[in-house]
């Protein structure tokens, strides 16, 4: 028998480095993307302020609103992204990185590969129900 659990979720200390690393990698992807998504919205802010533009009934007022929400929406996504990071490298710094908050077992390994914020294993992930927007 091995002395590895099902409960053992301790990242190995050659790992951490490793798993902090590409935690910060993606924090700073998602920093570069939730700055140029701002950059974005601010030039669809500022083209709209230089012409009077009623989305009502200009034809080109539902695009506008379109991208503008779309944009805004995305940023919205990446600030969420960026609080999954934030919380995960607080999970990597208490040794609870990797362990399911539903069932307390070990996210598999490819799973935090392609999620390294995932909190919880595929089984847990499937059987929760979708959350509402905050």
């Amino acid at each position: 028998m091995g002395d590895t659990s099902p409960h053992d979720h301790d990242v190995r200390p050659s790992d951490v480095a490793a798993v902090r690393a590409r935690l910060a990698a993606d924090r700073a992807e998602t920093l570069a993307r939730a700055a140029a998504l701002s950059r974005e919205f601010d030039g669809i802010v500022a083209a709209n302020a230089l012409v009077a533009v009623d989305d009502e009934h200009d034809p080109e007022g539902g695009s506008t609103a379109f991208e503008r929400a779309h944009v805004a929406a995305l940023m919205a996504r990446a600030r969420e992204h960026l609080e999954e990071l934030d919380r995960a490298l607080e999970r990597l710094e208490r040794g609870q990185y990797g362990q399911c908050e539903g069932c307390c077992a070990t996210i598999p390994p490819e799973r935090l590969e392609i999620r390294p914020a995932a909190t919880t294993c595929v089984r847990c992930a499937r059987s929760d129900p979708p959350r509402p927007p905050s």
